[in-house]
């Protein structure tokens, strides 16, 4: 019996669709409710429908007090690995709740209450999640923005969220340097036109701060006194539908989009996602290599793993240089993770520096039996090459901040399906997967399109935006009636794989052709020399754009960087023919990056096209868009 013989993802899919009342009311059991929804699914409140309408939760209640009070207290929640403070701590479920007890009722003496905002500007430490879940225990609501960001960016966030108390610390850690956070926070706050009352800031041993007088606190000083005093706030019940968090993407006109996150759904599909999607058990450590900042942190760092009783291994670190290309070996090895989700950027910067996979072989994996992969597209000669080396299933999956979680995934939970290098699979239950044409008409399999999720979403999916409900509308719902637009594009297979081929703005347009930049990487990057690529298309009076690529070469390459251009250029015709228009090729040190690792190709566009662009808030080292300009320059 083949592996898709066994998996029971077609039927449970399929339930999921015809039955989406019955599928997610017999998956809410799994929580703990003050009060069971009146109504499962209710389609006449907000943008498109609300889930588990009147009932009342605490996600706090769900991630940490019924844990402890069902024999769990003594089981290690959170593990915080930092090799950049070379520091590790462990901390059982009854140590979390205890943290979290004292700082909630800290909050709520500076007059915290349900509905109000609370922003955290924080490093990756253990007393971010502390925050968090306290947020999440009193009803506030919480907005994660990365610590280190530009001033600007923080204030613009502060201007939207209104936050009454924002967390903070003196500094984060970086390899090689000290960023110091409070000199921004503090211009941060000069810039907005609103101040938040209270500021709760984090000293950390490798740089203090100071704090200025009246507004700011120190909190070690508070958690001492608060667990001095046995200060224990209680959870607050909150309806389903009330915020848990606004978490912030770039919007085009400059003002932020709030991505508002309810507590029934989230709990309710994070919940299920754990076991059914990642095979994770309770007890079981699990290791999510992303940064609170980000979704992915939100929901499989702090929330997911600890809603379903797991391990949850926050790391400070990078894939490479804290100290080498073991890192991630050591982090899995000493912590015996069973799975890991991490972005395959991370993959292909191991890849570069240790293409051998020598570090691998220094660690014990025995316990490890998955790796997850998501963030943007996992080209398949990474794929291959983590499976080549790690000897286990390496699953590539695609979901959006909006979302929250999966929308096309390999359910190793219920059994997995065939991998298809290049797809992240099927849909998840809930999501009905349509690929579309610009008059939203479904498209053959295999024709290449707009990628749109049929209204209504599955629970956890965003409601709408932070007091912007006609922006949310105009961003996601108009351009396809009766779907939500994700901007991704690509194209369903005849087994309803999905391919995502690149955001809707990346397909380019060659002389009436419509290519996509996916596909041309994953050509480039099958050439044994390349670590990782970039292709973007570039102005051209005659064809409208022609694409260009980028390339990062992988270490010890003794060939000429013009040779490996000659040979990725000859690739791209054999490949694709000559339509595809790739003639030009260009070797650089390394690609611009956020921090979750996405390749800023858009304003790598914008350099190479010769039009204005600003630099990104969410950029990890700007220099290298300086680098990138220099090798452009007589190339384009």
């Amino acid at each position: 019996m083949n592996i898709h013989e066994k998996s029971r993802y077609h039927e449970v899919h399929a339930r999921s669709l015809r039955d989406p009342e019955g599928f997610w009311a017999e998956a809410a059991r799994e929580i703990d409710w003050i009060e069971p929804p009146r109504k499962i699914f209710d389609a006449s409140m907000g943008t498109y429908g609300r889930w588990f309408v009147g009932g009342v939760v605490n996600t706090c209640y769900n991630a940490l007090d019924r844990h402890v009070a069902n024999g769990r207290g003594d089981q290690v929640a959170l593990i915080h690995d930092s090799p950049l403070a070379n520091t590790v701590s462990k901390f059982t479920y009854a140590e979390m709740l205890r943290e979290v007890q004292a700082l909630a009722a800290v909050m709520q003496d500076f007059g915290v209450t349900k509905g109000d905002r609370v922003i955290l500007y924080m490093p990756m430490v253990a007393e971010a999640v502390v925050a968090m879940l306290a947020c999440a225990r009193i009803g506030a609501v919480h907005s994660v923005v990365f610590g280190g960001f530009a001033a600007r960016e923080l204030a613009t966030r502060i201007e939207d969220a209104k936050p009454k108390l924002i967390f903070s610390a003196s500094c984060g850690l970086e390899p090689g340097r000290i960023v110091q956070y409070k000199p921004l926070l503090d211009e941060a706050i000069r810039l907005s036109s609103v101040k938040p009352e209270t500021c709760i800031i984090l000293q950390r041993p490798q740089h203090g701060c100071d704090l200025t007088a009246g507004r700011d606190h120190d909190w070690g000083s508070l958690r001492r006194a608060a667990l001095d005093a046995g200060k224990k706030a209680p959870c607050v019940p909150v309806l389903a539908t009330d915020p848990l968090y606004i978490l912030y993407t770039s919007g085009t006109t400059g003002i932020p989009k709030g991505v508002v996150r309810d507590n029934g759904g989230h709990l309710v599909a994070l919940k299920w996602s754990m076991f059914n999607l990642y095979g994770v058990k309770p007890g079981e450590v699990w290791w999510c290599g992303s940064d609170i900042g980000w979704v992915v942190g939100h929901s499989y760092i702090v929330y997911g793993p600890l809603l379903h009783g797991a391990t949850s291994i926050m790391y400070e670190g990078k894939p490479i240089g804290t100290p080498d290309a073991g890192a991630f070996w050591r982090v899995i090895s000493e912590h015996k993770a069973v799975a890991f989700f991490t972005a395959p950027t991370a993959f292909r910067a191991i890849r570069k520096d240790d293409p051998e996979g020598t570090f691998i072989r220094k660690y014990d994996l025995s316990k490890f039996r998955t790796l997850f992969l998501a963030g943007e597209r996992a080209d398949p000669p990474t794929v291959e090459w983590a499976e080549q080396q790690l000897k286990v299933p390496v699953i590539d999956h695609w979901w959006q901040t909006e979302t929250g979680w999966c929308i096309a995934g390999n359910p190793v939970g219920l059994g997995m399906l065939p991998v298809k290098h290049g797809s992240p699979t099927v849909p998840m239950p809930g999501y009905q997967v349509d690929v579309v044409d610009e008059a939203a008409r479904p498209v053959p399999a295999g024709t290449m399109g707009s990628i749109v999720i049929k209204l209504p979403m599955p629970p956890a999916c965003l409601p709408t935006l932070w007091e912007q409900d006609a922006r949310f509308r105009e961003a996601y719902l108009t351009e396809f009636p009766g779907y939500y637009k994700t901007s991704d594009a690509g194209y369903k297979d005849e087994d309803g794989y999905v391919f995502v081929m690149g955001r809707t703005d990346d397909i380019i347009n060659v002389a009436g052709h419509r290519l996509s930049t996916g596909g041309m990487e994953e050509i480039l990057a099958s050439h044994p020399d390349v670590a990782e690529c970039a292709v973007l298309g570039i102005k051209d009076t005659i064809k409208g754009e022609v694409p260009c690529g980028l390339l990062v070469l992988k270490a010890g390459v003794t060939r000429s960087p013009a040779e490996v251009e000659k040979d990725v250029v000859a690739l791209v015709r054999e490949k694709l023919g000559p339509v595809a228009a790739f003639k030009l090729a260009i070797t650089v040190a390394r690609l611009p990056k956020t921090r979750s690792g996405k390749i800023l190709r858009g304003t790598i566009k914008k350099i190479a096209d010769g039009d204005t662009w600003s630099m990104p808030a969410t950029i990890e080292d700007p220099k290298v868009l300086d680098e990138i300009g220099d090798a452009l320059k007589g190339r384009v």
